[in-house]
């Protein structure tokens, strides 16, 4: 990709972080997304806005014709990217026509999340080794994102200013920068409280760090970090290495809240959803766990 191309791009990433707000991880695959249409174009001695209809649809079918097949979220993702570059070169006067208008957004595929049982829940919270400082860490961080349903970037970002014990409640700042409070269970509230007073100290070992999980490095804790150590403690407690992950304890918060009869616009401002369509996937996990109940024991199920 050349420079004018480069140039492109970090302008309009600029402009869109300026009018929407958007999360970093998003710019950040947008301008990927765009930069390999573009790369893809050079040879064929077009840019991003000279390209047409014929052009992005070659575009796709490229993409489909690769062994490693473009999955259905990538394929909305690019559309979006696309569709937000022609806007703003419209806007800008530097093209006339959107060549994306007869091109239609892919279908959303139905895709269910991952969750956990109450019990594989409780099986995962009791593993970490409470005799050391960082089993202390672990359980208070596992506690933490079960009671919040936290995305693990908003996680590992926590500052202890963010931390009311107090009021049981934390404050985050989730994608496209939008603050929200969410309320924490008194539970959870006297994990980390034994973790802050028994532990963290004991980590950092006098170094500062405003971060709430900290390493024995004396900084903050990292996404990829996190991830490890839930993958570790779910194999201590019988959980298959593919069912768990950060974003699966999310959705066991969810599911669990709907299935105790929780409200689903409830549910929907706890997780920092935009648009409640997108909780709604929780709403058929859920139902599914109670026709298993009803299966399981109702005398006629």
């Amino acid at each position: 990709m050349n420079a004018a191309a480069n140039a492109l791009l970090d302008e309009f990433v600029d402009a869109l972080w300026l009018a929407d707000g958007l999360a970093k991880n998003t710019l950040a695959a947008y301008r990927s997304d765009l930069a390999l249409f573009a790369a893809w174009l050079a040879p064929r001695g077009k840019t991003l806005a000279e390209a047409g209809e014929i052009d992005i649809n070659d575009y796709l079918a490229h993409l489909h014709t690769r062994p490693e097949r473009i999955k259905p979220a990538s394929q909305r993702r690019l559309h979006s990217a696309l569709k937000r570059l022609y806007r703003w070169l419209i806007e800008l006067g530097r093209i006339q026509a959107d060549p994306l208008l007869n091109i239609e957004r892919p279908l959303r595929a139905e895709r269910f999340p991952k969750t956990l049982s109450e019990a594989q829940v409780e099986a995962l919270l009791a593993a970490p080794d409470l005799t050391r400082s960082l089993g202390l860490r672990d359980r208070a961080l596992l506690e933490l994102i079960y009671a919040t349903g936290l995305r693990v970037s908003e996680l590992v970002g926590l500052k202890l200013f963010e931390l009311s014990l107090q009021d049981n409640v934390v404050r985050t700042l989730g994608k496209g920068a939008k603050e929200r409070l969410v309320p924490l269970g008194e539970i959870a509230a006297e994990w980390l409280q034994r973790y802050l007073t028994e532990a963290r100290g004991d980590i950092l070992k006098g170094r500062g760090c405003d971060a709430v999980f900290v390493t024995g490095r004396g900084a903050g804790m990292t996404r990829q970090m996190a991830w490890t150590l839930i993958k570790k403690h779910a194999l201590a407690a019988g959980i298959a290495r593919e069912r768990i992950s950060p974003h699966v304890l999310r959705h066991a918060f969810a599911t669990h809240l709907l299935n105790h009869g929780a409200d689903l616009r409830a549910v929907q401002m706890l997780l920092g959803h935009a648009d409640i369509s997108t909780t709604q996937v929780y709403t058929h996990v859920a139902r599914e766990r109670l026709k298993q109940l009803h299966q399981k024991h109702h005398p006629r199920g």
